[in-house]
């Protein structure tokens, strides 16, 4: 299934390799402005796949010099909204239905995040409303992954305009 943003998506992907993730950051932002304020990097943008980095820097740290909690529900917010959204129709409204996060331990510098979406769960798409959880993993530069993440996306088909 396509939609309008990931036939956006394929058209970047037919450029240089090299500007991928700086288009599709650009693309995303400009959507997205409290992305662009935290400076939230796309690395990859696959149909069932997504992944970003968002840095360890002064304006998205905590007191204590680690990435603010609230940075790191960005992340998981954009990268299974991402992923979740370039598979939903035109037609339907993505929604964010609930965000879990459960964190293990302090977090180590600049986080990665990588959403995934099932073959499965891309069919329940063409349902007229329904919702489901987008798996995202989040790790530090330990290549441990210091918070536990559930994120339940929602969608409904949008009402027509009079």
């Amino acid at each position: 299934m396509t939609n309008r943003f990931s036939r956006i998506i394929k058209k970047i992907k037919m450029l240089p390799k090299a500007t991928h993730s700086f288009l599709l950051t650009k693309l995303f932002c400009s959507q997205v402005k409290y992305a662009r304020t935290s400076r939230i990097i796309l690395l990859e943008v696959e149909q069932n796949k997504v992944k970003l980095l968002i840095k360890n820097k002064k304006r998205v740290q905590n007191h204590i010099g680690g990435v603010h909690a609230i940075a790191v529900a960005l992340l998981a917010e954009s990268a299974t909204g991402i992923v979740f959204g370039m598979n939903l129709p035109d037609s339907c409204l993505p929604l964010l239905k609930s965000m879990t996060m459960n964190f293990q331990r302090r977090m180590q510098g600049d986080l990665t995040a990588i959403a995934t979406i099932s073959d499965e769960q891309i069919s329940l798409l063409n349902q007229e409303k329904g919702n489901m959880e987008i798996a995202v993993s989040i790790t530090d530069e330990s290549g441990e992954q210091p918070i536990e993440c559930f994120m339940t996306w929602a969608w409904v088909t949008k009402k027509a305009k009079k």
